[in-house]
């Protein structure tokens, strides 16, 4: 199935042609998802992309209309690009014609995955060194909680809008719906007696 995600940046601007583009390309109207906001916004702040990849599964296709749509910044993008492939998930975008079913599409998946495990491991390597320094210096670190506090904020509020389900929006936070529960309740709000956030 092709699924379409477009995206503008203001209220101002219309997605008429990403729509029209995403249409030719053989989107189902029923299945294009959009949002008028700015990419500058986390992911999970784009309703129209969460519940587009909610909506995915393996062997789907999410088209866009240019990559810039998908992605916030570099770093973004190759972290959507990386996720995408986890799931199954195809991307094509018109306007740089690229397709992850054609060598040159695999070869995106690759080089975003290998830029999204190298700034994994950066960040591993700089826990690892902060802990010893730490430790050195008589301080015991423990497991951070597995979300912050923007993705819990983030997760709460689409919890409230009631637009998808737990495990999807769990799905999204990277966590399992048990974790996402020792933290808010099925209305989205603070659980009593929740781990304390740990700041990003």
């Amino acid at each position: 199935m092709k699924i379409g995600y477009a995206r503008v940046s203001t209220h101002e601007q219309t997605l008429d042609l990403q729509i029209d583009q995403l249409q030719t390309a053989g989107c189902d109207p029923d299945h294009i998802h959009a949002d008028q906001v700015s990419g500058s916004r986390p992911g999970l702040e784009r309703p129209g992309l969460a519940a587009a990849l909610a909506y995915a599964r393996a062997g789907d296709q999410l088209v866009i209309w240019r990559l810039d749509r998908l992605g916030r910044s570099l770093k973004d993008l190759i972290e959507q690009v990386a996720n995408l492939e986890r799931h199954g998930i195809e991307l094509v975008s018109l306007q740089e014609s690229i397709d992850t079913l054609t060598p040159a599409g695999k070869a995106l998946f690759q080089i975003c995955g290998v830029f999204a495990e190298f700034e994994r491991n950066l960040i591993s390597e700089r826990t690892k060194a902060g802990l010893t320094a730490a430790r050195a210096r008589g301080r015991k670190g423990g497991r951070k909680p597995k979300l912050t506090p923007e993705q819990l904020d983030r997760a709460a509020g689409l919890m409230r809008a009631r637009q998808l389900t737990v495990r999807e929006i769990a799905r999204l936070s990277g966590v399992t719906p048990n974790t996402l529960y020792r933290y808010l309740t099925p209305d989205g709000e603070p659980r009593a007696g929740a781990p304390t956030l740990a700041e990003p």
